[in-house]
């Protein structure tokens, strides 16, 4: 078992047609939709206390920012995500990552700078072209958002998937619910996403901010 604690939390949401996901995903897991739409999201964030349950942190390999594009999908009635891309300022988490979970991490150029009220973050991944500028803030007080809304759907989320030599995988995550705030952003750059092969709509997304998240990450398991 895995404990980390993440921070300063962006959710950066874009609708995009379920048709266009599709072929993206793995036939083997159904996308998750709400009310029709599927969406993409892009959540920058920074991680500290990185480490195996009863072991201590070592600074040098505990906190680093990461940052990843995913979407949602259910099997077996219970809902999840699916990551696209996680990108990471840490070379041995990064590979960790792939030979454990078998999750599409790269190794990226990352800063994550607190300012005042601001989060400054930027990434830049190595050898592929996948690069996230921008700076975000919340906007309103903490909110706990309710069962059946679009926020909660989004983000109260206990497990994430992959699909392995053809078999599809669950990793469980538990938390507390989500302490959301609206936000907003300045994103100066964004092609995440392009580097997926999704092209974003031209609208602005939904915004949500998050200062803490304290995380137990199981093993992967055989769906």
């Amino acid at each position: 078992m895995g404990v980390q604690v993440w921070h300063d939390l962006l959710f950066a949401h874009w609708p995009v047609s379920p048709a266009v996901l599709r072929p993206l995903v793995p036939p083997q897991l159904p996308l998750d939709t709400y009310d029709g739409q599927a969406w993409v999201g892009i959540v920058p964030f920074h991680m500290s206390g990185v480490r195996a349950r009863g072991l201590p942190a070592l600074p040098s390999l505990s906190a680093f920012p990461e940052l990843n594009v995913r979407t949602y999908v259910v099997l077996d009635d219970k809902p999840g995500v699916y990551f696209f891309s996680l990108d990471a300022a840490n070379v041995p988490a990064v590979w960790t990552a792939r030979a454990l979970y078998h999750l599409p991490y790269f190794y990226a150029h990352m800063k994550a700078q607190v300012a005042a009220d601001a989060i400054n973050y930027s990434s830049e991944r190595l050898l592929t072209p996948a690069e996230l500028k921008a700076s975000y803030r919340p906007v309103a007080p903490v909110q706990l958002r309710a069962p059946g809304t679009r926020d909660y759907w989004f983000t109260e989320r206990y497990c994430l998937y992959t699909v392995w030599r053809n078999r599809s995988y669950r990793c469980e995550i538990h938390h507390p619910p989500w302490p959301l705030q609206d936000a907003e952003a300045e994103i100066r750059e964004n092609t995440m996403a392009t580097a997926a092969g999704i092209a974003l709509p031209n609208t602005r997304p939904l915004l949500h901010y998050s200062k803490r998240q304290d995380v137990l990450i199981w093993p992967l398991q055989k769906c």
